[in-house]
This record gives C-alpha cells, structure tokens and sequence, in this order.
C-alpha cells in the first residue's frame, strides 16, 4: 500500500528487461498533482516525461520512441529509444510505464511489448490500491476547514524530520504562529466568517512557504511550519513576509489582522517535543511582549 514501494519495485523490474537502460513510471495524486518513480532518468527531467496518447483519443497497446539528436549534441550514453505502455487497474487507467534504450539498434517488438505489459498488468492495480491508501491517509492527516496538515500530521511530520536531520546531521527550524487578538473576530463577526479568515490565511501561508516546507494548521487560530534544512534567518524572513502581507492584504471581512510567532532551530540536546517547547516558548514571550513580534528560542 506504499506508493514510493510500488512505483520502485515496478521501475526496477522493468529496468531488467533486455536491452533496457532505464526506466520511469508516472501516476497522478487524486488533486492531478504527478507522481513519478524512475531509475537511470535524472529526477527533473523524469517529472516533466507524460505519455500522450494517439491524437484521435484512441486507447494505444504501446507507444514507440525514437530519439534523433542534433549533430554534435548527443552524448556517449544518449538514450536513442522508448517503449511506452499505459498502466491500468480495475477502475481504469492509472498511470503509464516507459523503457530506454541507449541502443541505436533497439527497435521494440511484438516479445518487448508483451514482457512490458506483464509488469503493467502487475502493476496498475498496485498503483491503484497504493493511490487509495494513500487518498484515505491524506484525508486523516489533513485539517478540513484550513486543507493543511492537521495536529497528528504535525507531530509524525516534526518527529521524523528531527530524526532526519539527526541522522544526515542538518538544520531544522520550526516557526509557530499565532493570530493576534482572533477571538474578538469570531465574536464580533460570527464564527463563519472567523472560518474564511483562517482558511484564507491559511492559503497565505501556502503561498509563502518553500516547497519543502511543511505548513500545518496545530489548532484553533495557531499555525505550525517545519523549515527542513534551515536556519533562525530562514524562519524569521519568512515569518517577516508572512506579517507584512497580512498587513498589506488582510484576508477578506476584516481592517486588519497581526501575527506573532516563536522560532526555535533544533539543537545537539533537542527531541521533537523539547524543540516544539522551545517554540511555544517563544511564541508566548512575543504575545507577551506586545504581539505582532516574533521571538526565537
């Protein structure tokens, strides 16, 4: 039911077929965001491999790829052909699963398309079962109101990220946030619009946020981003963009809207929970201090 585990497995089998040199395999998430698993393929240029099929919207058994370079372009261990099949499960097609060759006398016949086909047909429904689980996993893990991480995401999220900075010895900063004076919007406007304001902030922060940050909603009016390999300058410029766009364009049906946050990077001493206290520290000095501040432990 591990997504990365099947899509793994499956590249990998196929890379063993005769004559193969590399091999890649493209699904999609249920919001169309790809998901991609290759093995010999650089990793940027696997992400932007989609397989299209016959432009008269006919379903193709296979798809044959032929590669001609530029006189003088191509390298020694240039791919010169591909072999294409589309991954199918119960429901329907779920992805699709390309072969390389770096072989100018590579030409894919009727046995090469049958032993590709046998790993499709192992795998689509893998895929699709993996794709399930992992549909239903996000729907635990995330916050309904806000789309972001939830509270239990949270802590699996900072437990594992502390544990891999420890071991690949890198930086780590959680940044905690906390909207000034929310409760007064909930009571003055009712608590509908005090919903749109936080899922509106939470789009903010989205925005905002690094790809490979994680951006979770801890509860109530509190919000939580883990900053992997990053420093207190990391969190606190972004802390600082996150302030001044809310004041710039608060989100709609209120004047104004501050935010305080506390910072704290993981130290030689720190566990996840001793490094979330250190935040929460932080966090509780700048409210103290006079709010829309930021504090770092």
């Amino acid at each position: 039911v591990d997504l990365d585990e099947v899509l793994a497995r499956t590249v990998e089998a196929a890379a063993t077929l005769p004559g193969v040199a590399a091999a890649l395999v493209r699904t999609e998430e249920a919001d169309g965001s790809p998901v991609v698993a290759s093995l010999g393929v650089p990793a940027e240029t696997a992400e932007t491999f989609v397989l299209s099929g016959p432009p008269d919207g006919g379903r193709a058994r296979a798809t044959a790829l032929s590669y001609s370079y530029v006189p003088g372009s191509e390298a020694l261990d240039a791919v010169r052909g591909g072999l294409a099949v589309p991954l199918v499960g119960e429901r329907g097609p779920v992805g699709s699963l390309a072969v390389f060759s770096q072989s100018p006398d590579w030409h894919p016949d009727e046995a090469a398309i049958a032993d590709l086909e046998a790993i499709a047909r192992e795998a689509g429904p893998a895929v699709e079962n993996a794709l399930r689980f992992r549909e239903v996993s996000l729907a635990a893990d995330t916050d309904a109101l806000t789309g972001l991480l939830n509270r239990r995401a949270f802590v699996e999220t900072i437990e594992r990220e502390v544990a891999r900075a420890r071991r690949y010895d890198r930086h780590l900063t959680l940044l905690l946030l906390d909207l000034d004076d929310f409760k007064a919007v909930n009571t003055d406007l009712g608590l509908l619009v005090g919903d749109a304001v936080l899922a509106e902030v939470a789009e903010r922060l989205r925005e905002l946020a690094r790809a490979a940050d994680v951006v979770c909603r801890w509860g109530g009016d509190e919000f939580a981003v883990i900053l992997p390999e990053s420093g207190l300058a990391d969190a606190e410029g972004l802390f600082a963009r996150i302030a001044a766009t809310l004041q710039r364009r608060p989100p709609e049906h209120v004047e104004r809207l501050g935010v305080s946050a506390g910072v704290a990077e993981l130290r030689s001493d720190d566990d996840a929970m001793s490094l979330f206290e250190r935040a929460e520290e932080a966090l509780r000095r700048s409210k103290e201090e006079g709010k829309g501040r930021g504090s770092a432990s």
